[in-house]
């Protein structure tokens, strides 16, 4: 009941009809995060898209200018020279057998992996483990590469995975309710710059269709589209 009471009255002055500009959803949700902890601003964005066809999948990666907020643990698969790369990077966990052996055991000490190519067979094992918490290392978005020291660096300063959902529906955290109104502003638009660069060209008609923004315990508040771009 305090919860149902709490979001009622969050949404008092949130008009669900309309469609604000970015900014001014922003200002709104962040003045109505009112929780115990600092709370995820979260985005989502509704494409004109069918990821069901190959041709129209839309996923990539972007290191927001503001960061997210938050300290992910990066795994890394490697070996020799590339693992110590890793662990000066500042990987949290680097191996190559053995990580993959804890990892089947139900250990997964990570949130983003990164994988060097050689690690592939390997990893590709962990399939049916990584994949379905979407952990699996992939090269289109820059987790599979002999890049680790910027893969890792780029994971630990803030850059956001982001994949289309079957509805078409993408969302991504951009920050923290913490965050000033313009940062948070600042990583959406980056956020939309990166998505819009990934329109497939499977896409017809309208690309970018329907906007909203949140806070983890608030409630959604429409945006106008074209406020998110640029």
């Amino acid at each position: 009941m305090a919860i149902g009471k709490r979001l009622n009255k969050a949404r008092e002055g949130v008009d669900r009809e309309k469609l604000y500009p970015l900014a001014d959803a922003i200002k709104m949700v962040k003045e109505r995060a009112k929780a115990k902890f600092d709370e995820t601003i979260e985005v989502a964005i509704n494409l004109g898209v069918d990821p069901r066809h190959a041709d129209q999948m839309v996923r990539g990666v972007v290191t927001l200018p503001n960061g997210t907020g938050r300290t992910l643990r990066v795994g890394v698969f490697a070996r020799g020279a590339k693992a110590d790369e890793a662990k000066a990077a500042g990987a949290d966990v680097v191996g190559a057998e053995d990580l993959v052996e804890k990892v089947q055991n139900g250990s997964i000490d990570f949130d983003r992996c990164i994988a060097t190519p050689d690690m592939m067979p390997l990893v590709g094992r962990l399939g049916k483990v990584l994949g379905p918490r979407g952990l699996m290392p992939n090269p289109k978005i820059g987790t599979v590469t002999m890049d680790v020291t910027g893969a890792v660096k780029g994971a630990k300063g803030g850059s956001v995975e982001f994949r289309v959902e079957k509805a078409g529906i993408l969302q991504a955290g951009v920050g923290k309710a913490s965050f000033t109104e313009e940062k948070l502003v600042e990583n959406i638009k980056a956020l939309a710059d990166a998505v819009t660069k990934a329109k497939p060209a499977g896409s017809k008609g309208t690309y970018i269709q329907r906007v909203a923004v949140s806070s983890t315990m608030g409630p959604g508040v429409k945006v106008e589209p074209g406020t998110i771009l640029g």
